[in-house]
């Protein structure tokens, strides 16, 4: 997986007024959350934040990364779990992290790169991709920063499923009957292949 470096200050002050008042001053609050848990049992978070012209170079990308942070000089490796966005404006409010080790498997969506054209592109068919990223589950240190997928011999009318999928040391998380890519007819194809029948 690519790797990207943020920093971030901790915060003591939580609660929405105060993060109403860190986004105004460019900053966005976020949770680091671990392995460490409370009394209650629930995982405990490190309440932290992070200057949004940093953060929005991880988040506004197609790529996924592994979050190399440092928070007041503290070192931490670790994936975004989730972001919160604005209904309407779409800006940042809220990430979650999730801390991660080398030797721990995580389940990660990893964007789909298809390889190759189609044979039923060549005859006039229309690639379909129904899905862009396959979750999978390795120590981060196995993870391919994309998944290529081969399509040559896909045929007009033909799918490929996750279930018919596999990557060296990478275990799939998305369910097997989600298709992932397919090659729809066209008008263009369904005309020559009427004309090819038509000449017989």
């Amino acid at each position: 997986m690519l790797e990207i470096n943020l920093s971030g200050k901790k915060r003591t002050e939580i609660g929405k007024k105060a993060s109403k008042m860190m986004r105004k001053e460019g900053l966005i609050p976020c949770n680091l959350y671990g392995e460490k848990r409370g009394e209650n049992g629930l995982p405990e978070a490190l309440a932290f934040s992070i200057p949004f012209s940093e953060l929005r170079k991880a988040v506004y990308t197609p790529n996924i990364y592994v979050i190399n942070l440092d928070i007041d000089g503290e070192a931490h490796i670790a994936v975004m779990k989730e972001i919160q966005f604005h209904p309407v404006t779409d800006a940042i409010l809220h990430v979650d992290f999730f801390e991660i080790t080398p030797e721990k498997p995580i389940t990660v969506g990893i964007p789909v790169n298809l390889v190759g054209l189609a044979a039923g592109v060549r005859l006039g068919g229309r690639m379909s991709l129904s899905i862009r990223q396959i979750k999978v589950t390795a120590p981060y240190k196995q993870i391919p920063e994309k998944l290529d997928i081969d399509v040559t011999e896909l045929e007009i009318g033909k799918s490929i499923k996750v279930g018919s999928l596999s990557f060296d040391g990478l275990e799939i998380a998305t369910p097997a009957e989600v298709v992932v890519c397919s090659v729809k007819m066209t008008r263009a194809a369904q005309a020559a292949a009427a004309a090819a029948e038509a000449a017989q």
